[in-house]
């Protein structure tokens, strides 16, 4: 029998709750077939759970362990992944204890050669990154499945094999403290992590590289008067040819990562002695030697840059680290899964619901292989560099280091490619209006199909992702105060169909009021140029936009096309909506 660690974890900063175990309907004889199990409760399960939740899916999480991730693991959230946490409801909290970010530092032998900042315009409600420990993500989104009745979050059950996978079905043999059970779901979704062990079952491999460079992660408690910055140290005298990074997070813990030489085992490198020994050398490179500190957890990790080419086995859908594996390095792993889990939970609630095609499930395979397949080519250089591979690229890297202490031009080559929100301008879910479904994004001044929309700040803690929810948005600019007659009996149709679509109008500058649009949920005014600058909306510019519920859009129209097919109607309105929801291959 399955018997989980009932001791909570040891932490200096964190308070761990051990959850009880309750025996499942499925011990007492019961036999349900769920329409969603998610096997792992990180924050990418948990996520997912909460994402589904809006839509009205229920969902049973399967978590082994009867806490949250012991130390602090994934740290570092990016804008993105922000606006993804606040749909689901955690997002406030996330702020209220991360320590946000925008500059990243690279040394070399003592001198600073490169300051990334990253940007943060007006309209975005959150920072570009913050810092907070993966422990406390967890936590936050289990007190908000607490609060959620749609999802049955079962600790200590531990998945151990998949028995059937086909047909409507698939179905799991689960173990516990107090013996097995088998599950039946209409889909599960792999959320088990990096060694994923219903990857392993189904015999499915990664694809891409597994460098060879390791680094020891240690979370120390210390108090260091230095701002809340990346700092990444190359060749420091301590550790030579290799990189060092620091963060700064909450409750003064420093999350000190370094690289090990070549040949050094994980166990010696795990050592106490060898523990402090490093800690205290690179303390000391910084100027703070002989501060107090304590160690609160540490382990040791590998760089890979991999993916399954499908994320889609029948009945068993993957996600986050399951479905992927990659470098810390612009992080890119917790974003990417939060980012996988969101576009996941829409499509999957379509098909359940009965407002899609089952093929939505195929986009969602291809829309996230195609992002990391673009990511592990972004990490793999950023990989390359901090841990090369072979003699020549340390050559290469040394020489850059080199060429750097003198030479400014040399200096962007340290930027670390953060991570970043994938655009699906190649989805067959875009619909162009001049070429049909998966036509060219074509030229347009604002948002490419199947790039995210951008925020745009409404007033003063006010911004049009608040507004936002679990529904597909037409964004219509128009000085009229009613939608065209045709257009409104199109939405009205649509609406009918049961699943969740709204119009939002935005009214140009210069209209002296913004009534509520006729035929519009929602109504914004455009007062000062915000819309019209970042969607391209003028008189002769975009005139209306398609968003899906995961806020990446799927088609425009042009207010200024000479040609009517270019122009938004209700025909083509419907077409777009029926190329979105994956129910044509064709106009």
């Amino acid at each position: 029998m399955h018997q989980p660690t009932a001791t909570a974890h040891s932490s200096l900063y964190y308070d761990y709750q051990v959850h009880p175990y309750a025996p499942p309907p499925e011990k007492q004889g019961s036999r349900t077939r769920h329409r969603v199990v998610i096997v792992g409760a990180g924050p990418i399960g948990l996520a997912t759970a909460l994402d589904l939740a809006r839509y009205g899916i229920a969902s049973v999480v399967l978590e082994s362990e009867l806490q949250v991730v012991e130390g602090s693991r994934a740290i570092v959230f990016t804008r993105r992944s922000m606006e993804i946490l606040q749909q689901v409801g955690v997002a406030a909290a996330v702020t209220a204890k991360g320590l946000p970010w925008r500059y990243g530092n690279s040394f070399y032998r003592g001198e600073r050669v490169f300051r990334m900042e990253a940007p943060h315009p007006q309209d975005d409600r959150f920072g570009p990154l913050i810092n907070l420990q993966q422990q406390y993500l967890e936590g936050f989104c289990v007190a908000q499945i607490e609060r959620e009745p749609l999802i049955d979050l079962r600790w200590g059950n531990h998945v151990t094999d998949i028995v059937h996978n086909d047909g409507d079905h698939a179905t799991l043999s689960v173990d516990t403290p107090d013996g097995g059970y088998e599950i039946d779901s209409e889909w599960v979704i792999a959320t088990d992590g990096a060694r994923s062990g219903l990857r392993q079952k189904l015999g499915l491999k990664m694809q891409g590289d597994a460098y060879e460079g390791r680094f020891v992660i240690a979370d120390i408690r210390i108090k260091l008067d230095l701002p809340t910055e990346r700092l990444a140290f190359f060749d420091p005298v301590w550790n030579p040819g290799n990189t060092v990074l620091m963060h700064r997070e909450p409750d003064d813990m420093w999350r000190i990562d370094y690289q090990l030489p070549p040949g050094e085992a994980p166990e010696q490198a795990l050592q106490l002695d060898s523990l402090t020994a490093r800690i205290n050398a690179q303390l000391e490179m910084i100027g703070a030697g002989g501060t107090p500190w304590e160690l609160d957890w540490y382990s040791v990790y590998s760089a890979r840059a991999m993916t399954l080419s499908d994320y889609v086995c029948k009945r068993v859908i993957f996600a986050g680290d399951a479905a992927h594996m990659l470098p810390i390095f612009g992080v890119r792993g917790a974003n990417t899964g939060l980012q996988d889990g969101h576009n996941l939970a829409w499509k999957l609630a379509f098909v359940l619901r009965g407002w899609g095609s089952p093929r939505l499930l195929d986009t969602y395979s291809e829309e996230r292989v195609a992002a990391a397949r673009e990511i592990v080519g972004e990490a793999g250089k950023s990989t390359r560099f901090m841990t090369p591979p072979t003699r020549g690229f340390r050559l290469l890297r040394d020489a850059t280091l080199s060429l750097s202490l003198q030479h400014e031009f040399v200096r962007p080559l340290f930027h670390w490619r953060t991570s970043r929100p994938h655009e699906y301008v190649s989805s067959s879910l875009n619909y162009s209006s001049a070429a049909g479904p998966h036509g060219a994004p074509g030229s347009l001044d604002g948002v490419l199909n199947g790039a995210p929309i951008p925020n745009v700040c409404l007033g003063p803690d006010d911004y049009l992702f608040d507004h936002l929810g679990a529904s597909f948005y037409l964004f219509y600019y128009t000085a009229e105060p009613e939608l065209p007659e045709a257009l409104r009996d199109a939405v009205t149709e649509i609406q009918q169909r049961g699943f969740p679509f709204e119009v939002v109008a935005i009214v140009p500058a210069g209209r002296r009021a913004a009534p509520p649009v006729l035929g519009a949920a929602q109504t914004f005014s455009d007062e000062g140029g915000r819309f019209a600058a970042l969607y391209g909306f003028a008189p002769e510019g975009a005139q209306a936009y398609l968003v899906r519920p995961d806020q990446h859009t799927s088609a425009h129209w042009r207010a200024d096309s000479r040609q009517d097919n270019q122009k938004i109607s209700a025909t083509s309105l419907k077409a777009a909506l029926h190329s979105a929801l994956g129910l044509a291959n064709g106009a």
